[in-house]
This record gives C-alpha cells, sequence and structure tokens, in this order.
C-alpha cells in the first residue's frame, strides 16, 4: 500500500492515495467512515450501495468518438454521447473527488491470458468499492504492481455525487458514461459496485472482437481429464451457482474470452447472487463469503451478526464478491483450453421451453443470436416481477458491436473445435410464473453433470414440435416426466397457447436479424 502515490495526471489533487491495499486496511476505512457496514460471524464486510441496489442501463451512455464510432452497435444498448457532455461528467467526477480527505485507488488486470490482458485503474472515494474491485480484478504481484506503468482504462468513480440533469443527454441523476477515444469510463450518481465491473467487461466486449477472440458474458469450468465447459446467461439464470462445481475447477464464474489458445476468465473474483443462499444447496459460495469477501445490502441479526439470506427488505440483488481462490476447486491461473460444451441458460417464465435440450449448430446461432431469457428481479433497478425479454449473445446490455460479430465469432469456434451446444432452461416448469414452480437446481445439476459424463448425448431424443431442439426422454437424477415440458401441464391446450406465444415472441425478436443472418440460421427458429 502506498499512501503518496499522484494521480496528478488524471486531475486528482488530493494528496493521500491509499493504492491496492490488503482487505484488513480497507475494512478499517469502511467501518470508520462508511454508514451501514458491519462484519457478518463468518468476517465479510457488509457495505450499503444506497438507493440504487443494481444497474442503471437505461443511464449508460458511449461517446461517439471518431476512432470508434464504426464498430459501436448503437441504438438502446449503446446510446450516443458527446465529447463535450463527456468532459463536463469527467469533471464533476473528478471535482467530486477532489473534496475528499483521502481516495483510494487499485492498479490490477482484465484479462488471465497475459497476450491479452489490460491494465484496469480504479479512482474511488469508498473503501467498499475499492475491497470490490480488488476482488474483481486480477490482483497484481508486489513485482508486477511496481512495474504496472500507465493503465490502459481509468474508472472514476463519483458514485457519490450526482449527475446534472440539465446537462445535455442526461436521464436522471445517474450517468454511467465510457469514452473509447480517451479510455476513461466515469460513474455519477449511483454507488453501485456493479457498475465498475461491467464497466470493464463493456470495454474487453469492445477490444476482444477486435482481434479476434470472443467476448462472453458466461462461467466456465474444467474436469479432472482437463475438458473444458462454458455457460452463457444473463444474471439469475445460474451461471455462477452451476459453475460452483465440487467436480469441476472453476475457471470463471461471469465473464471470459476465447481465444486462439483456449478460454480465459477476464475476472480474478466471483460475484454471486446472495438471495435465499444456504450452505446446503451453494456449500461453495456459502463458504467463500468470508474474511476478504463483500456482501452487498444483506441484513444482520444485531446480536449473532448472522446474514439472514432470505431478508429482501433493501433489495432482492443481495450480492456477495470475493475472491475466486475462495472457492477450493478454482483453477489458477485461470484458463483452460477449447470448450468440449456450450450451455446456453435460460430462464423461460413461461414455462415453455425443455429442462435440456440439444442444438445443432443452426440452433445454436439462432438462440444465441436471440437470446431468450427473463430479467430475474432485482438484478436491475425498477424490475420486480420477472420479465421474458431477448438480450442478444445473452450479454445484451454490455455487447458494444453488433451482435452478429459475436455470432460469427461463435460459429467459427464451435466449428473449428466441434463443441456441443445446450440449451438448459433454469425457470419454470408445470405453467409460466405464478403457476408453475421453478426448475429444481438438483435436477438442473443433474442434467448439466449428465453432459458433462457424455451419458447425456447417448440417450434417446423427441423433437420439440414448436422449437425443433432434440429434448432427451431420460436424464440420470432426473425424473422423465419433466423433460418433456407439455406433460408437466395440467391442462395441454394452455400449453400450447403459450408455447405459440413464445414462438411468436422468438420470430418477432429476430426480424431485426433477418437480413444479416443466413437462411439455414433463419430457419432453425420456431414454427408458427
Amino acid at each position: 500500500m502506498s499512501e503518496y502515490f499522484s494521480l496528478n495526471k488524471h486531475g486528482i489533487t488530493v494528496k493521500r492515495i491509499i493504492r491496492n491495499a490488503a482487505p484488513a486496511v480497507l475494512y478499517e476505512a469502511a467501518l470508520q467512515n462508511e454508514r451501514g457496514t458491519a462484519i457478518t460471524a463468518t468476517g465479510a464486510l457488509v457495505a450499503m450501495s444506497g438507493e440504487k441496489t443494481g444497474r442503471s442501463p437505461r443511464d449508460k451512455r458511449i461517446v461517439d468518438h471518431p476512432d470508434s464510432t464504426e464498430k459501436v452497435w448503437w441504438g438502446d444498448v449503446n446510446i450516443k454521447l458527446d465529447e463535450h457532455t463527456f468532459n463536463i461528467n469527467r469533471e464533476r467526477a473528478v471535482d467530486y473527488l477532489n473534496t475528499r480527505e483521502f481516495l483510494y485507488c487499485v492498479d490490477a488486470y482484465a484479462g488471465w491470458d497475459p497476450k491479452h490482458r489490460i491494465k484496469v485503474r480504479i479512482i474511488c472515494a469508498r473503501a467498499y468499492h475499492a475491497l470490490f474491485m480488488h476482488n474483481m480484478l486480477i490482483r497484481p504481484t508486489e513485482e508486477e504492481l511496481q512495474d504496472f506503468g500507465e493503465p490502459d482504462y481509468v474508472i472514476y468513480n463519483g458514485g457519490g455525487f450526482p449527475a446534472n440533469r440539465y446537462t445535455s443527454g442526461m436521464t436522471s441523476t445517474t450517468s454511467v458514461d465510457l469514452n473509447l477515444g480517451s479510455h476513461e469510463f466515469v460513474i455519477l450518481g449511483t454507488e453501485y459496485a456493479g457498475e465498475m465491473k461491467k464497466g470493464v467487461f463493456t470495454v474487453m466486449n469492445f477490444l476482444m472482437p477486435d482481434i479476434d477472440v470472443l467476448s462472453m458474458h458466461c462461467s466456465a469450468t474444467e474436469g479432472e481429464a482437463g475438458d473444458t465447459s462454458i455457460l452463457f446467461g444473463l444474471s439469475g439464470t445460474g451461471k455462477t451457482t452451476l459453475s460452483a462445481d465440487p467436480n469441476r475447477k472453476l475457471i470463471g464464474d461471469d465473464e471470459h474470452g476465447w481465444g486462439d489458445d483456449g478460454v480465459f476468465n477476464i475476472e480474478g473474483g466471483c460475484y454471486a447472487k446472495v438471495i435465499d443462499l444456504s450452505e446446503a444447496a451453494e456449500p461453495d459460495i456459502y463458504g467463500a463469503l468470508r474474511f476478504g469477501s463483500v456482501l452487498e445490502n444483506v441484513v444482520l441479526d444485531e446480536e449473532s451478526r448472522q446474514v439472514d439470506y432470505g431478508d429482501t427488505s433493501i433489495t432482492k440483488n443481495t450480492r456477495g464478491s470475493y475472491p475466486i481462490e475462495y472457492i477450493a476447486n478454482a483453477k489458477i491461473p485461470c484458463v483452460g483450453g477449447h470448450p468440449k460444451h456450450v450451455i446456453f441458460l435460460t430462464c423461460d417464465a413461461f414455462g415453455v421451453l425443455p429442462p435440456v435440450s440439444k442444438l445443432d449448430p443452426r440452433q445454436a446461432m439462432y438462440h444465441f443470436i436471440s437470446g431468450y431469457t427473463a430479467k430475474v428481479a432485482g438484478t436491475e433497478m425498477g424490475v420486480t416481477d420477472p420479465e421474458a425479454t431477448f438480450s442478444p449473445c445473452f450479454g445484451g446490455p454490455f455487447l458494444v458491436w453488433h451482435p452478429t460479430k459475436y455470432a460469427e465469432l461463435l460459429a467459427g469456434k464451435l466449428r473449428a473445435h466441434g463443441a456441443q451446444t445446450w440449451l438448459l432452461n433454469t425457470g419454470w416448469s408445470g405453467g409460466g410464473f405464478g403457476v408453475g414452480s421453478r426448475m429444481k437446481l438438483s435436477y438442473t445439476r443433474a442434467m448439466v453433470d449428465a453432459i458433462h459424463n457424455g451419458s447425456l448425448a447417448e440417450v434417446e431424443t423427441i423433437e420439440d414440435p414448436v422449437f425443433g431442439m432434440a429434448i432427451p426422454t431420460s436424464c440420470p437424477g432426473v425424473p422423465d416426466e419433466i423433460l418433456v415440458p407439455r406433460n408437466t401441464w395440467a391442462d395441454g391446450a394452455a400449453y400450447d397457447e403459450a408455447a405459440r406465444k413464445l414462438a411468436f415472441l422468438f420470430v418477432e425478436n429476430f426480424k431485426v436479424y433477418e437480413n444479416v443472418a443466413s437462411e439455414d440460421v433463419k430457419a432453425a427458429g420456431p414454427r408458427i
């Protein structure tokens, strides 16, 4: 830790800069200076993110810069911001940071593959934010820190100060702005730490495809034989939970790149949803929430300091951040070979899709581009009930290029390495949300195990009459009757109506991509 580090080149005039502090130092500072912080019975630091307890995607902006404007997929995800307005927001963040008595600086890496890693600098005013990014980025050794040099990207976290709503282009007092030209990222009006994490991922989603590396919103694991699997899915679909597998090594839980040498984790830690967390159901994640971890917006028992993971009075988006090495079977360095299995996770709020199905290459591309799932309550501000949505590449909020750029990269890698693609529904069975029930985690784990040990590939399948994917008729550890979704509904006609409705939504959504998708891929969609 250095308190004499200078950030003058970034416009920061604060004299006391606490750089790459040890977790214990950050604990002390958080407990002394930040309201709502506490230590749990297991030693994790509890922090409160304030009014914003989830990401604010509607307030995200990207600067329309000459160096990047032709590459960016402009629209509802990537909203244009002029450079002058960005500079106003940057100065507002810097001015706020300069009012602090001291600041935190975290210098670390994104990307475990040395060929593709970038250097990231976080400048923030809260110890909670510094500890969070200490966990989520790849921590440099003492020697690497001494030779760190200038960062590739800088995040100015002025989240404790609002954006000016009267500034051109602002829609609220929150603004999250990325300038790919100046390599800077500015946060105003939100103290939710996940904005920093996803800001780094957005940067990697811009940089990696330009060098033929597929950046992916997925988890990754490795079996005893060295076989690698990746699991795509938005928050709440089970990426983190299913990647914490005692039978496999964890490469990472959320963000990866797939290059010429295989897959690599972008992050140095994990960020797990902890709503209703239990030691029995998720022992690896439960055990990782100890000293050095951060628990956001959870409720503690006043006397025992035990966390009540079922209490959602602050938010349903309670989360835990911890270094990846806190998972006992993590693979360090976090790299693996080319995947043998690619698994798409979806949370189907309609209760229509089968719990597991096998996709041919055409269907794989169709479902990757579609990215059907449901927004799970609490993941984003304002979402209280699951909502059916389509998120291209299972990571639409974080894409920078057009989705077909990532889809073409995935198609090339599937062809080159012969990976089998599967679709897993971790959502509802026996009816839609409010009627059916959520798929049991034990069943989903059994399906993943059967994929990995090869037994599911040998099972007889039947074709889904609407969506066309191959449905296995049996799976070890899973009741046969739940594998065909229509059989789980009390009213078969009601299922048929729901299936037609979802199929129509797929077709309507895919119209955006019809002019760029091949005839084969378009033909892989549902039949209506």
